[in-house]
Parts: structure tokens; C-alpha cells; sequence
């Protein structure tokens, strides 16, 4: 209690409050532009935190770290080019919304279900931290296999009710995963002789390319057709019935999120797809998923969100990244003399509720900013199709370029637009790539981790319980589809009315 006392004393410096609020609205702001994410600003900003005080140098960055992950949805919803890796599931359900003209009620849901996510996870963090530590302690190659499997079986239901091209498209990922260096063996695999693709394609520009890419070619399409969007209609909040009835979603996603986000693994872009997918499956009426419902936009950004706070358990009490952001926080850490571990939690409780205090102010301060910019932000939509997709794909070919300062990222990034563009016409998502492309490169390297461990022997993953809770889990996913296809077939032999 003194320990938390003193940092809300510390929480009466203008200046830590004024560097909390730019964190806040830069966090929000690098967020939404397409390509960069609170990684690339973290990293940016950090040596211009070595001259601050240690507490007012990581609230700052926590504080961008929370609010970067929120801001990714703004242009996912808007452009359908999602801001951050964890705001492409967003762009699912939040994209075809706006096009319904209803860019503010998105907007709104994506505010206030990131606000509740990231709340739930710094309340966790700050109860639960002990408990999660020693989980995600327990976590070695197998968990992480049996992990990534799991989130695997889930690409036949992720987006549309065409299971099998679903699973082409997911296969298709996984084999873009697969470019580039065998860090086991140092065989280098499909690089066509070009030493750019030995560390692999990027996930960034092939993200940017397949939403914001293939969208632009869509739009490009329709520049002789007169759309005309209700104005009232694209700035509307969503009413106490939208976000009762997403609340349900809500919940059950700050849970995922959280187990996610402290598994130092994918952080929260696996988690928002989990989040989508759990979404799905638990909703009742499925046919609106994919064509904008908004507890397609409510799941994910609660799940990313829920994992930032999550991120930063094994980041603050093992010293282990929880993600790609909290790594470069872990960096601040090492940077201002700090020791995370069991030390920082006896010797430096102060600092820790400064971190805690300023990721709940950063969250309430999104959340004001989301509502009150959701009506500003949705009038995107009403600027004519000939001016706004230009610049939205010069901005991403920026972003693209930004990864890795490298023209072929850009190349990469137009091929995936065209590749997106066609998929799209044949009745092919998206979603599936991605998902297969972010989950490849995890399964095939935990699992030959996995083999070294056991001396190549399979019998080694029955001896790890979690391994198999995972594999169990994984069965069920695979399995609920045709269970559910043959209990809806006997209701209706049972009752044909």
C-alpha cells in the first residue's frame, strides 16, 4: 500500500503526467499509420529515454505500448489497411461495417473493448503476476508447439463458411512461413537466390499488401459507380445495446488475451485471432461475421489488448519478453540499471505501480480519445474513393518500406495485393493466410526444438500435461464443426417445423 501510495504521489508531476499523455496519443497516432506499430516507435523512442527518470522513462513507454495497440484498429476499420500486426482480425468485421456507413459505431466498439482488454490485463498483472509467472515459466518448446497447433486447427472456422479453401489458404501461409534460413540446419529454402529473403518474408508487407493491396484494386474497380454514404449514420457511437451485446465476447476475450499475452510468444496478434475466432464460434447467428458484425471488431481488440498488460508479467517478474514491445521495454529496463526479476519486485515496488498506474491511465485516456475522435475519424469515409485509396497506399507502401528499409518488402507488398485481389474474387479470405504465416514459423521451429529435446522420439509429448490439455483442445476445434453439423441435422429430423 505505501508502495502505491507513492507512486500516485509521483502521478502529481505535470511532467510525468504530460509524458504519460504523449506516450498516450503517439501510441495512438503511430498505431493507426499502416506498416510502423508500437514496436518500431518504442524502439525509436528509447534512446531519448536515457536521460529521464527510470519510472517516468518506462511509464512512457508502457503508456505508448498500450495505446499503439488500440490505434492499429483505426485504419483497419476505416481502409481496411490494419495500423499494427494485431489489428488485422479487426479489419475482419470493422472494415465491411464502415463500408455499411457505420464507421462510428466500429469505431466505438474498437475503443471501448480495447479500454476494457487493457484494464482487465494491468488488474491481472497486478494480482495475478506471481501465478502467471511460474505458468509461463512452465512454457518450454513442446507448450509452444502444442500452442501453435492449437491455433492452427482453428483456420477451417476463422472467416467464412468455406472450410476447405480456409484450409488452403492457411496451408498456403504455412508455406510462406517456411522461406528463407533453416535456422536448425542453415539451409536456406525457396530464396530464389536473392539473400533479402533469407530471414523470410516479413509478415508486415504481406499483411499490408493482402488488405490494404488487394482493397485498393477492389476500389479501383468502382471509380465509375456514385456512392453516397449517410453522413449522420457513418458518425453514430454505438448504443447500450450494441455494447451489451458484445459483452459476452468482451469478457471471454480479456480472458484469452491474457493467458496469451503472458506466454512469451506472439503476444497480441495471435491473441486477437484467437479472440476472433472464439467470437465466432460462441455467437448464436454466425451469418453476420465477416460482413460486419461488431463482435467480429469487440473479440479481437479486447484479446490484443488484454495481452499488452499480460505481456509485460514475464517481461517485469522474469526478465523473459512477453512480445516484440515489452522486449524493447525489458531493453529501457537493462538500460536504467534496473534488474527485472524477483529484485525489482523487493527493491523497487515504487516503480513497478508507477508502470501499473500509467498503463490504466493511458487506457482511460484512449478510451476518451477513441469516443470523442470516433466521429472525426469516421468521416474518412465520406472523402471520395479518388482521393482517400491513393493516399492510403502510398502510406503503406511507406510502411512496408519502414520494416526493414528495403525496396523488395515493397515488392513483396504489391505481389500480395494482386495474390489478395484474386484470392478475393474466387471467394478466397484473407484471414487464413495470415493466421497460417503467423503460426508457420512458430510450429515448425518449437517443434524441431521440441524433437532435439526428445531425442527424436514422439513419446516425449505425452510426458508434458500441457502439451497435452493443448492437444486435447485442438481435437475439440477440429471436431465441433461436424459435431455441431450432426446435432443442427437431428434437431431437425426431431422437429421439422
Amino acid at each position: 500500500m505505501d508502495a502505491f501510495l507513492s507512486a500516485l504521489g509521483l502521478f502529481l508531476d505535470p511532467m510525468l503526467l504530460v509524458a504519460v499523455l504523449a506516450g498516450t496519443v503517439g501510441g495512438v497516432l503511430v498505431g493507426a499509420l499502416p506498416g510502423l506499430s508500437s514496436t518500431m516507435a518504442t524502439a525509436l523512442l528509447l534512446p531519448f529515454t536515457l536521460g529521464m527518470e527510470p519510472g517516468m522513462a518506462i511509464a512512457l513507454l508502457s503508456a505508448l505500448y498500450c495505446s499503439g495497440t488500440y490505434g492499429g484498429s483505426i485504419t483497419a476499420i476505416l481502409v481496411n489497411a490494419p495500423g499494427a500486426p494485431a489489428a488485422a482480425a479487426t479489419a475482419f468485421d470493422g472494415y465491411p461495417l464502415a463500408q455499411k456507413g457505420r464507421a462510428g459505431k466500429a469505431l466505438g466498439i474498437a475503443a471501448v473493448a480495447s479500454a476494457i482488454g487493457g484494464m482487465f490485463s494491468v488488474v491481472v498483472l497486478i494480482v495475478a503476476a506471481p501465478l502467471l509467472s511460474r505458468v509461463a515459466y512452465d512454457f518450454g518448446p513442446p507448450e509452444y508447439f502444442a500452442l501453435a497447433l492449437f491455433g492452427l486447427s482453428m483456420l477451417a472456422s476463422i472467416s467464412s463458411d468455406a472450410p476447405v479453401k480456409n484450409l488452403l489458404g492457411g496451408a498456403f501461409g504455412v508455406l510462406l512461413a517456411t522461406v528463407g534460413m533453416d535456422m536448425t540446419t542453415g539451409v536456406e529454402r525457396f530464396t530464389f537466390g536473392m539473400w533479402e529473403l533469407s530471414e523470410g518474408v516479413h509478415f508486415i508487407p504481406v499483411m499490408i499488401g493482402l488488405f490494404a493491396g488487394a482493397e485498393f484494386l477492389t476500389q479501383a474497380q468502382t471509380l465509375d459507380r456514385v456512392t453516397v454514404h449517410a453522413a449522420l449514420d457513418a458518425v453514430r457511437l454505438p448504443t447500450r445495446e450494441d455494447f451489451r451485446k458484445c459483452m459476452g465476447t468482451i469478457a471471454r476475450s480479456c480472458g484469452i488475451g491474457s493467458f496469451v499475452g503472458v506466454l512469451p510468444a506472439e503476444g497480441g496478434t495471435v491473441a486477437a485471432m484467437i479472440g476472433y475466432n472464439e467470437a465466432r464460434r460462441w455467437a448464436r447467428d454466425k451469418s453476420e461475421f465477416g460482413h460486419g458484425d461488431i463482435r467480429g471488431i469487440a473479440g479481437p481488440e479486447s484479446a490484443n489488448n488484454a495481452a499488452t498488460g499480460a505481456a509485460m508479467v514475464p517481461t517485469l517478474a522474469l526478465g523473459i519478453p512477453g512480445s516484440a514491445t515489452t522486449a524493447v521495454i525489458l531493453g529501457a529496463l537493462l538500460a536504467h540499471g534496473l534488474r527485472p526479476g524477483p529484485h525489482l519486485f523487493t527493491e523497487t515496488p515504487t516503480l513497478l505501480y508507477v508502470i501499473f498506474t500509467a498503463m490504466l491511465f493511458a487506457n482511460v485516456v484512449f478510451l476518451g480519445f477513441g469516443l470523442v475522435g470516433a466521429k472525426l475519424f469516421s468521416r474518412i469515409t465520406l472523402i471520395p474513393t479518388t482521393f482517400l485509396w491513393p493516399a492510403v497506399i502510398i502510406l503503406a507502401a511507406i510502411g512496408a518500406y519502414a520494416l526493414e528499409q528495403s525496396i523488395l518488402d515493397v515488392w513483396i507488398m504489391v505481389v500480395a495485393g494482386i495474390l489478395g485481389f484474386v484470392l478475393k474474387r474466387y471467394g478466397f479470405s484473407a484471414a487464413p493466410i495470415i493466421m497460417g504465416l503467423i503460426l508457420g514459423e512458430m510450429v515448425e521451429s518449437t517443434f524441431k526444438q521440441s524433437m532435439i529435446i526428445f531425442d527424436h522420439s514422439w513419446a516425449g509429448f505425452l510426458d508434458r500435461p500441457i502439451v497435452l490439455v493443448f492437444v486435447a483442445l485442438t481435437v475439440l476445434s477440429i471436431a465441433s464443426p461436424f459435431v455441431s453439423k450432426a446435432w443442427h441435422r437431428r434437431r431437425e429430423r426431431e422437429n421439422p417445423a
